[in-house]
C-alpha cells in the first residue's frame, strides 16, 4: 500500500479507490496492484471488467497469483480496448500469421539451398573455389605471423639465457676476486 494512516485508511487512496471515489482501506484488495501513480491502468481493467468483478476475482485467487492475474486483466483490457471484438485473441491470431509466413519463407529458402548444393551453377563453382582460396591465403598469412611471433619468443628466450648465464658468471667472478 501507498502510506499506512493510524486509521483504518491510507495516506494515498490506490487507484481504484480514486476512481471509484471511495475510501481506501488497509484490506484494499486493489491497493497492492494499482498503485495510485498509474491510474489509467485501473480505469482499463474497470471499462472492460468492471470493479466488482476483478474484485470477485482476485479475491478467489491466493495471495501469491494475485500479481499474475491482474497483469493478465491488464494485458486483456488493453487489447480489448484496441480490438474490441477480438481483444488479445486477435493479436495471437495476427502473430500465428506471422509465423506461417516466416515458416514458408523458410521452407522455399531451404529448398533453393539445397538446389543449389545437388546442381551448383557454374557461377556458383567458381565463386566457391574463390571463397577457398581467400581461406587458405587467410590461413596462410595466419601462419605465417604465428611463424613471426614464434621466432621472435625464441630470440627472446635466447637472449634472456644468454643474460641469465653472463649475470650466472660475473656472481662466480665476484665471489672469487
Amino acid at each position: 500500500m501507498a502510506g499506512v494512516q493510524s486509521g483504518s485508511s491510507t495516506a494515498t487512496p490506490c487507484a481504484s479507490c480514486k476512481l471509484l471515489r471511495r475510501r481506501c482501506t488497509r484490506d484494499c484488495v486493489f491497493a497492492p496492484y494499482f498503485p495510485p501513480e498509474d491510474p489509467h491502468r485501473f480505469a482499463t481493467v474497470h471499462r472492460v471488467f468492471g470493479a466488482s468483478n476483478v474484485s470477485k476475482m482476485l479475491q478467489e485467487l491466493p495471495v501469491a497469483q494475485r500479481a499474475d492475474a491482474v497483469s493478465s486483466l491488464v494485458y486483456e483490457a488493453t487489447a480489448r480496448m484496441r480490438d474490441p471484438v477480438y481483444g488479445c485473441a486477435g493479436a495471437i491470431s495476427y502473430l500465428q500469421q506471422q509465423v506461417a509466413q516466416l515458416q514458408a519463407q523458410l521452407a522455399v529458402a531451404q529448398v533453393e539451398i539445397l538446389q543449389r548444393i545437388q546442381h551448383p551453377s557454374p557461377g556458383a563453382a567458381f565463386h566457391l573455389q574463390e571463397l577457398q582460396q581467400r581461406q587458405e591465403q587467410q590461413q596462410q598469412m595466419q601462419m605465417d605471423d604465428d611463424d613471426k611471433v614464434y621466432s621472435s619468443l625464441v630470440m627472446q628466450n635466447d637472449l634472456m639465457s644468454t643474460l641469465l648465464l653472463q649475470e650466472a658468471c660475473l656472481k662466480k667472478e665476484s665471489l672469487w676476486t
